[in-house]
């Protein structure tokens, strides 16, 4: 079913938080931080991956982000969704069906044997194409996927997702100057909002939180090792 009628962005986004909250999907921790993917220090890491054990809270979110999509993009404005691997392949499929468009997959690289593809569905030349992940922090690991989808013939212009970090400034510009537009639901501020009014994490811990986000790479020089 396509929804319809939902709450404007900014409610969108206070209970976005509050079920990634709920669920434990939020880890905030700076007296021993998380290594991010990059090597960096964080004080904060976010699993929403955990979303697909949660039906209630995971059908609210694809309503809310099928919304967010067909509001900011139109609701005739693709033909096709893709989901990017591993994890924006439940979101794909559950935003495909509210959406009633046929779902694909982009593979990281070339699976090595067979078709040798990156592509699995069906994917036709001039198709426009909605990339959907989970998260995105800096944006750069999106390109990859969206040139997979251009490759075929398809065009990508827009990205979907649940969780958009919201603290590193290159990001809009990053996918901007590939000619990608990104819809999300809530950022770490979102976050760190309803944590305040929930009381889910210290009055320490959000304080060194917030400097984290203030200034990101400052606080993860700050604590480089050497």
């Amino acid at each position: 079913m396509i929804p319809s009628s939902f709450p404007d962005a900014k409610e969108i986004s206070r209970l976005s938080a509050r079920m990634l909250l709920e669920i434990g999907a939020v880890h905030l921790n700076a007296d021993e931080p998380f290594t991010l993917a990059s090597g960096l220090p964080s004080p904060t890491y976010i699993d929403c991956r955990k979303l697909i054990s949660y039906p209630r809270i995971r059908s609210t979110l694809m309503d809310f982000l099928a919304v967010t999509v067909m509001r900011n993009a139109g609701f005739e404005a693709f033909d096709n969704i893709a989901g990017g691997e591993t994890a924006g392949i439940p979101f794909a499929a559950l935003m495909a069906e509210r959406m009633a468009l046929p779902m694909t997959y982009v593979r990281k690289k070339p699976k090595g044997y067979g078709r040798n593809a990156r592509i699995e569905g069906v994917m036709g030349e001039g198709d426009r194409v909605l990339l959907v992940e989970d998260l995105t922090t800096d944006g750069g690991s999106k390109l990859s996927f969206v040139d997979a989808i251009r490759d075929t013939g398809a065009t990508c212009a827009h990205t979907a997702v649940i969780f958009y970090y919201g603290i590193f400034p290159e990001t809009i510009k990053t996918l901007g100057d590939h000619g990608v537009a990104l819809h999300h639901l809530c950022t770490w501020w979102d976050v760190l909002e309803e944590a305040r009014e929930s009381g889910a994490f210290s009055a320490d811990t959000l304080s060194e939180v917030e400097s984290f986000l203030r200034a990101p790479r400052a606080w993860q020089e700050a604590r480089q090792p050497g």
